[in-house]
């Protein structure tokens, strides 16, 4: 399928690949919580991203995706380089902010991206807008989102994790990076880039950007990690920040931005099935409410409006 073919509904393929990047990305958050307690957060993710650059960069040189800018149109190096700055302060967040917060709690407030790229999208792709029934599902899963950040704030979560709502902000922080990342690659010269290239951008700001990250955070540098945290960060860098990631630039390049983003607000679903199995976190009557208002929203936004008589 060449680049520029879109379409303008979401498919079965696209479902089935949506379904397992959220499931991936819920269990995801989970795994990092788990490996805080073994590898420094920024320092985590500064290894995972130079792990997947190698992946990334590996994979174009064998699609025959050119890694020279001179190839590029114009604008789009520094749309890319942008993006990646974007990139890597979305995952800054995320990591600093799962020493605050569960996993679960941070993964709702991350997906509250769908909202952002709803409403920046729209001012630069007239085509990407919502209709009727649509806003209303948006508006759905977001006030799901709020009740969440609502528990947080009053501390009902966990009176374990007294600075539980920083947290919460850091996540919300990141889904906003997260939506102006998904602006720059469809509004700017980038979206003529290849989605692998799109990908390299971003893992390779990521990986140059977060070890300063790290320093300024006073983190420890090793590598002597056990079994269990070496695994965990093979499988962030080549599962997620390769495979998923890579799968979700191709899906940016041929569907609607706005309805593949609400789609993931599924994976909150995932990292509260996944922290509740693995780490023992609360699943609190906030947070089934929150989730129950996500999924009638994923209905809601995906449906196709009426033909006209």
């Amino acid at each position: 399928m060449p680049l520029s073919s879109r379409k303008t509904h979401i498919d079965s393929l696209a479902i089935t690949l949506l379904l397992a990047c959220c499931m991936f990305w819920g269990f995801q958050q989970v795994l990092v919580k788990a490996t805080v307690a073994e590898v420094a957060p920024a320092f985590q993710a500064f290894v995972r991203f130079s792990i997947a650059t190698v992946a990334v960069a590996a994979w174009c040189l064998w699609r025959g995706v050119r890694l020279s800018s001179a190839a590029e149109p114009v604008g789009a190096l520094r749309a890319g380089l942008l993006a990646g700055v974007l990139f890597a302060g979305e995952f800054a967040c995320i990591y600093l902010g799962l020493q605050y917060t569960t996993a679960s709690r941070l993964t709702v407030f991350l997906y509250a991206a769908p909202f952002w790229v709803a409403i920046l999208l729209p001012r630069f792709i007239p085509g990407e807008g919502l209709k009727g029934w649509q806003w209303l599902g948006l508006a759905a899963a977001f006030v799901g989102v709020g009740l969440a950040l609502g528990d947080g704030l009053l501390g009902h979560a966990n009176a374990a994790l007294p600075q539980a709502w920083l947290g919460d902000l850091l996540g919300l922080a990141a889904g906003l990076m997260w939506a102006l990342t998904t602006v720059v690659i469809r509004t700017t010269p980038l979206a003529r880039v290849a989605p692998a290239k799109q990908l390299l951008y971003q893992v390779g700001v990521s990986a140059l950007a977060l070890p300063w990250l790290s320093l300024a955070l006073g983190e420890t540098w090793t590598l002597q990690f056990s079994a269990f945290a070496w695994g965990s960060l093979l499988v962030q860098a080549l599962v997620g920040a390769f495979v998923s990631y890579l799968a979700w630039m191709w899906m940016l390049a041929h569907y609607p931005a706005t309805k593949i983003s609400v789609f993931v607000f599924l994976t909150p679903v995932f990292a509260l099935l996944f922290g509740a199995w693995w780490l023992g976190e609360p699943i609190t009557p906030g947070l089934v409410a929150a989730l129950v208002l996500v999924a009638a929203g994923i209905v809601l936004v995906n449906r196709r409006p009426a033909a006209a008589a």
